[in-house]
């Protein structure tokens, strides 16, 4: 604030705190290259989109762990998650601004900043957490888990307290999918409840309509590949045929055990409604919340993508400063996928005109 309490932008921003941040190792921002300051600016202008995507995902989490999450909340959801998918749209064309460092450019201030890596980014290992990465899917880190990695630099790191503070934080709370998957289990499914006598009947019955319709299709699509490409009748059955018992597996649950299969089940049941039905009034906001989840955990795979390519196109294939594979390393988590029932749902989207019908569709249209 300025002496006589006028609020300035400067002061507002705490821009010469800000400004002042980019010594580098040394302090010293006079010493540092331009690369190398553009190096710097990158990366924490990433940490700080990071720090809004965890105040909005946290947001949206609380919202949905609501017992009773109305109407209303749901289009808040939606805007939080599309300001997330807007800034990973915008982490990833910020790769575009660190390529304009070349390789020689890199390596000249490279070697100074062994042992940091972006590995260590404890917020991007926080939103990893709260989204729902479970903990045995993480990608070992130069032989050891990665977040007891963290911990170890932590306790000799002026940042390292609160870094670990975060994820300590991060690994206690419940996560984004566990909230939508509660929310999901109390979705109604041709207007039943889970608290209702019949409910497993109801549910039962639609995912069998829904198994039939799968069945009509494929039976449909053979015929027509056989009449109009000649295909052979056998191969393409057996191509069907075992899609088809994902499709049923996947419905019943029967890659579960038993203790989870009949919640896992209706929580299934309810993204297929949603995604069959999305043209009614009332799923409207479900599905265009469905979607932008599904266009987060996308833009993050894209993002990581991008990540390694940049990397590649930098350094090869040399071991990252840290100590990990480099290269090889991002790639593998390109395959992390958390949100994995939304993608595999896709699989057995019907044509309008196949969908099993809904005996209560008015319940799903406007109110009067």
């Amino acid at each position: 604030m300025g002496s006589d309490n006028t609020t300035t932008y400067w002061d507002y921003l705490r821009i010469a705190d800000l400004l002042g941040l980019q010594g580098g190792v040394g302090g010293d921002e006079s010493s540092i290259s331009d690369d190398e300051l553009h190096f710097i600016v990158v990366h924490q202008t990433y940490e700080l989109w990071f720090k809004v995507v965890l105040r909005e995902l946290r947001t949206a989490r609380n919202r949905l762990l609501r017992e009773m999450v109305s109407e209303e909340e749901i289009p808040r959801v939606v805007s939080g998650l599309d300001r997330i998918n807007t800034i990973l749209q915008l982490a990833v064309t910020q790769f575009d601004a660190m390529e304009t460092l070349s390789p020689q450019g890199f390596l000249a201030f490279r070697d100074d900043l062994v042992p940091a890596s972006g590995f260590q980014s404890h917020q991007m290992r926080e939103i990893e957490i709260l989204l729902g990465l479970p903990e045995e899917k993480r990608l070992e880190y130069d032989g050891s888990d990665p977040l007891d990695h963290i911990k170890k630099l932590a306790k000799h790191s002026l940042g390292g307290k609160p870094a670990w503070k975060g994820i300590k934080a991060a690994r206690r709370e419940p996560t984004i999918k566990e909230a939508l998957e509660g929310w999901l289990y109390r979705t109604p499914i041709r207007g039943s409840r889970p608290d209702q006598a019949d409910d497993d009947d109801v549910v039962e019955a639609f995912l069998a309509d829904c198994l039939k319709g799968v069945r009509d299709h494929h039976e449909k699509l053979v015929n027509r590949m056989v009449a109009i490409r000649g295909a052979s009748p056998e191969r393409i059955e057996e191509r069907f045929r075992s899609v088809l018992d994902q499709v049923r597996t996947f419905l019943a649950a029967d890659d579960l055990d038993e203790e989870h299969r009949l919640r896992v089940r209706r929580i299934r049941a309810a993204i297929l409604f949603i995604e069959s039905y999305r043209e009614l009034p009332l799923l409207a906001w479900p599905r265009a919340l469905l979607d932008r989840v599904v266009t987060m955990e996308q833009r993050f795979i894209i993002w990581r993508s991008r990540h390694a390519r940049m990397v590649e196109r930098m350094i090869g294939r040399r071991v990252g400063t840290g100590g990990s594979s480099g290269v090889d390393y991002l790639d593998e988590t390109t395959k992390y996928r958390i949100f994995t029932d939304l993608w595999a749902v896709r699989t057995m989207l019907l044509p309008q005109e196949l969908r099993p019908e809904i005996p209560n569709a008015e319940k799903y249209g406007f109110r009067d």
